[in-house]
């Protein structure tokens, strides 16, 4: 209070202090980056190797396990699941925290040396998992043939690589060339050579290396060796060393420029004549920055008339959505803060008391810009969405701070007198107010899964600016209201004239306070609708993270192992048919990346709009999932929001793969009795006919053969050797070595002469063929092998179906060494669910601890407490009114609330024993602090939902992160102030009657204790 007092008495300090704010929160708001989602590294990585097509049960054997057991050997890998599939090898690793650099540098050294032991593998890569995108900025170029397109697709892209704002540039779908070497096999025969040793000379003659340096000479130059081919002729020019002397390539073999496959096969609307264009953003520029960057020199190509009538578009761009989930929440943050005032207003019917809390709100909102500006956060989706939250809290400490003041200056008094007065009879309880908001948030952290860090980023906002608001209500508040709240002569000792609801309020308390039955009966009945709503819980719809609404999605298509170029067409053809019947479906790109397809769909906009987005959404699902019987698709999922591949998802785990399969089937069988599953499979269902190699001993020792003398000679006649490349206008060609003998048929393979010491044989002389069953992949958990058993859900929600799964599952037997778990979004709701709660009890403990010591009562904080169940009923009876989904940020509202309601109950506890102090029964005391109260209570709960109702009612790209989590606000705070002002006096008096009735009981022991001893005497 002496701070206060000496701020008063050096207004000038505030005033500069206010500047102060006002020029740095300023600053921080161009300072700050603008993004949609805050930049965040998950502490995961995921690996790929690639290996031609090397079978599944050697990709196993050769890549998978020997990482897993370098894995298991690394400091800071907490967990490993891989997948082997034909041809290749994927990982997905869970970090400690901290010490994910050191993970991927022992992890690369790792990969680096399987990759030099097994030549079979092509490519490694390590992908540490973040919400930054590589590219955030989407365009294509279409209308020509791919000569034309390709041509002006370099140019664009070393156009835009130019700008500061761009790091890199990605083209797919360019048409690419390559020289293929054609061996003729009966002249390398002739000649002494297989083709793996032609390659071998060939790839040697092609070098431009550094071999060493003349220290000798002056500058000790550097000493390079050059023999590197440019062109054709210098392919064709090659000399290869043979039993019969040095030949060139062009002797026993042709050279060809052919036309490869396109770099990443992409599809427009079905079409694969187009290139996608994907830009990424320089570190240091944001979004937006970008955006405006690339379009410009967008508009400067077309200006200038290079893109040649070509139609050169934009698909998808970041920024768009960033400006608008911006906008969106910025509007609803001032029409909340308008909505505050409006309200407050209507209160006090005071304009200048009204300007007052006006004043501190953008103050606040600066300090809190600034305050984040320091920490490194950014100005995007989550941190706004914490900041519209936090605006019908912010104005809570400055009118219970401005009320007090007021309504000391309605009793008479002047000036710093009556901002002392009314200081001091409400400064414990805002400081208790917002010491209890603040440690419930501490837990926070324990949250675990994935969405974690968005709840501890959205939580640090919503503290920040909490502390930024009781940081100006107790500086800025007292400054203005000292002299400029001024009261009109008629409004002075209004509080002798009580209003007809004050009175009311007080009446009700008296008649409560009456009678114990009325009371306990009061108390009963909230304790009925408690559990009653309790009851209804499992009629709210789950999710985990919401959709985000900006009429584009992003949607997956698993596809099953080895599928020919051919086959992936086909089905992109059938996809882009299905989603043409789709309403508001405007365009589709369809991206091929190995064993998925990912389709980039962008829907109708204003006026075009015939459908709500998850309609569409849902609808696009529906269409797609209908390809999986006729198809090679295992299944379809949104990348983004709800849908993200099969929610349901079970672990069989066993060594042996049939037994798994057995298992796995019977599970299937079990599952298919829940309703709203739909598309049950397991991952056992998958296997694919092999042609296996068994090899007839005798005869290859007789002809003295080994099995890779076979495997050599059969080199280059199912696929090309690379051999190395060519730079030609810039670009790099690369050479490849082929056979003339292509086998394509079993005839052809068993007709496939071999050459031996005794001569020519045909193959079939040294093996046949036999047909075994292999699976398309092999799944691991930790280095044990698992079935998946997953399923999709349709017609209700996850929550529903999770509680009917794990009944199943907890009924199932297993044989012994094998076992089933949940997994996927089953997993996460129940880890989310035992986090809740975990945080949930340790918010409640600390909040007790600190009112206990706040009220130095440990019965007060029982009886403030006493709210919190009827928050939970109001949060979910609104979500259930609403049909809004339980998720993992509008459970973040849940804690929310706790620090809210309990804000109400402070006051009225604090205030009854303030007034006990001064004399009054308890019965007077609960019902002045009633009276007392109760204007301060509606103004910051209805300030608060006034603040938050343009959040709940708003739609657009936020709506669906911030719509359920306002209406978990505001049912929880309006249902539990109503019942905290009949609650709160009712659960204080039974405290009461039970204290008097321990009383009395002890005061007649020791009255009876006397007595025995008399008549003993």
């Amino acid at each position: 209070m002496m701070i206060v007092r000496k701020l008063l008495e050096r207004k000038i300090f505030i005033g500069l202090k206010v500047v102060l704010i006002l020029v740095t929160g300023g600053l921080a708001i161009n300072k700050l980056d603008k993004e949609l989602m805050p930049s965040v590294d998950f502490n995961m990585a995921m690996v790929t190797i690639q290996a031609g097509d090397l079978p599944v049960t050697d990709v196993e054997s050769q890549i998978t396990v020997p990482v897993e057991q370098a894995l298991s050997n690394t400091d800071g890998v907490e967990s490993y699941q891989s997948s082997s599939t034909t041809g290749s090898s994927s990982l997905f690793l869970e970090i400690e925290e901290g010490k994910m650099d050191q993970v991927i540098r022992d992890l690369e050294t790792d990969l680096s040396r399987i990759e030099n032991e097994l030549s079979a593998v092509e490519y490694t890569d390590v992908f540490p998992m973040s919400t930054d995108q590589n590219y955030e900025f989407y365009m294509e170029i279409s209308g020509g043939n791919l000569d034309k397109l390709t041509a002006f697709g370099r140019d664009v892209e070393e156009r835009l690589e130019k700008l500061d704002e761009v790091r890199d540039v990605r083209l797919n779908g360019l048409q690419q060339s390559e020289y293929v070497v054609e061996f003729d096999r009966e002249k390398l025969i002739e000649h002494g050579l297989d083709i793996n040793q032609a390659a071998g000379m060939l790839q040697q003659a092609d070098m431009n290396v550094s071999i060493g340096e003349l220290k000798e000479e002056e500058n000790e130059p550097s000493l390079r060796w050059n023999s590197a081919v440019a062109s054709k002729e210098d392919i064709e020019a090659v000399p290869l060393q043979t039993v019969n002397g040095p030949v060139t390539v062009d002797e026993i073999a042709e050279v060809k420029l052919e036309q490869a496959q396109q770099s990443s096969m992409a599809w427009k609307d079905g079409s694969r004549d187009f290139i996608f264009v994907e830009i990424g953003r320089t570190n240091g520029f944001t979004q937006i920055e970008l955006a405006e960057a690339v379009r410009a020199e967008v508009t400067a190509i077309k200006d200038s008339g290079a893109d040649a009538g070509l139609s050169f578009t934009e698909v998808v761009a970041q920024a768009d959505y960033v400006s608008s989930s911006i906008d969106g929440v910025t509007l609803n943050i001032l029409i909340g803060g308008l909505l505050a005032l409006i309200i407050l207003l209507l209160f006090l019917k005071n304009f200048r008391a009204t300007l007052i809390v006006g004043i501190t709100i953008p103050v606040s909102i600066l300090l809190t810009f600034t305050v984040m500006w320091t920490a490194g956060y950014s100005i995007n989706m989550l941190t706004l969405i914490g900041l519209g939250l936090g605006i019908g809290m912010m104005v809570d400490a400055s009118i219970v701070i401005l009320e007090s003041i007021y309504r000391k200056k309605e009793q008479g008094y002047e000036g710093t007198e009556a901002v002392m007065q009314g200081l001091k009879e409400v400064t414990s309880a805002v400081i208790a107010s917002m010491l209890t908001t603040l440690v419930v948030f501490l837990p926070v952290g324990l949250f675990g899964g994935d969405f974690a860090v968005f709840i501890l980023v959205l939580s640090v906002v919503v503290v920040i600016t909490l502390v930024s608001s009781v940081v100006i209500a107790f500086t800025l508040i007292p400054a203005l209201a000292e002299n400029f709240l001024k009261l009109r002569e008629k409004d002075r000792h209004k509080l002798n004239q009580r209003k007809p609801v004050t009175e009311g309020y007080g009446r009700m308390i008296h008649w409560l306070s009456g009678r114990k039955r009325r009371r306990y009966s009061l108390i009963m009945l909230f304790f009925i609708v408690f559990v009653s709503s309790m009851a209804l819980t499992t009629k709210v719809p789950f999710t985990l993270m919401p959709d985000v609404l900006n009429r584009y999605a992003e949607v997956g298509l698993e596809l099953e192992s080895g599928l020919t170029q051919s086959e992936r067409e086909e089905v992109v053809q059938a996809a882009q048919f299905k989603l043409t019947g789709v309403p508001d479906v405007e365009s589709v790109i369809f991206m091929d990346s190995v064993d998925y397809l990912f389709a980039l769909i962008n829907m109708t906009k204003g006026d075009k709009i015939t459908a709500d987005q998850h309609e569409v959404n849902e609808a696009i699902n529906d269409a797609l999932r209908e390809l999986e019987p006729d198809y090679p698709v295992k299944s379809v999922g949104m990348l983004m929001g709800p849908g993200n591949g099969e929610p349901v998802q079970l672990y069989v785990k066993g060594e042996d793969l049939t037994e798994t399969a057995l298992i796995s089937e019977n599970l299937k069988e079990e599952l298919a009795q829940v309703d709203g599953l739909v598309n049950l499979k397991t991952s056992a269902d998958a296997q694919v006919e092999e042609r296996q190699f068994k090899f007839k001993e005798e005869p290859l020792e007789e002809d003295s053969l080994t099995k890779t003398d076979l495997y050599q000679q059969l080199q280059g006649v199912f696929s090309k050797i690379p051999v190395g490349e060519v730079l030609e206008d810039g670009m790099s060609v690369p050479i490849l070595a082929a056979s003339n003998s292509v086998i394509e048929s079993e005839e052809a393979l068993e007709a496939f002469e071999i050459t031996s010491t005794t001569g020519v044989k045909p193959l079939s002389d040294y093996m046949e063929l036999e047909t075994v069953l292999s699976p398309l992949q092999i799944q691991r958990d930790n280095g044990d092998r698992y079935v998946t058993v997953a399923a999709e859900i349709e017609g209700r929600d996850l929550g529903a179906v999770t509680r009917d799964v794990q009944s199943i599952v907890d009924e199932f037997q297993t044989p012994s060494g094998y076992s089933v778990a949940v997994a996927g979004d089953m997993e996460a709701q129940q880890e989310m669910i035992m986090d809740l709660l975990i945080v949930l009890s340790l918010s409640l403990l600390l909040v007790y601890m600190v009112m206990a010591v706040q009220f130095n009562s440990l019965v007060h904080p029982l009886i403030i407490m006493s709210v919190i169940p009827m928050t939970a009923a109001g949060s979910v009876l609104a979500l259930l009114i609403t049909q809004r989904e339980l998720s993992v940020l509008s459970a973040l509202g849940i804690l929310l609330l706790i620090g809210i309601v309990l804000n109400n109950a402070i006051l009225l506890i604090d205030r009854i024993k303030q007034l006990r102090l001064t004399g009054l029964t308890v019965n007077e005391a609960v019902v002045e602090a009633g009276k007392n109260r109760i204007r301060p209570i509606f103004m910051t709960t209805l300030t608060t939902v006034g603040g938050m109702l343009p959040l709940a009612l708003a739609g657009g790209t936020a709506s669906g992160y911030q719509a359920p989590l306002a209406t978990v606000i505001i049912g929880g705070l309006l249902f539990a102030t109503l019942i905290t002002l009949g609650l709160i006096p009712s659960v204080y008096l039974m405290v009461e009657d039970l204290k008097r009735g321990i009383r009395k009981l002890f005061s007649k022991k020791k009255k009876t204790t006397p007595e025995l001893n008399e008549k003993a005497s």
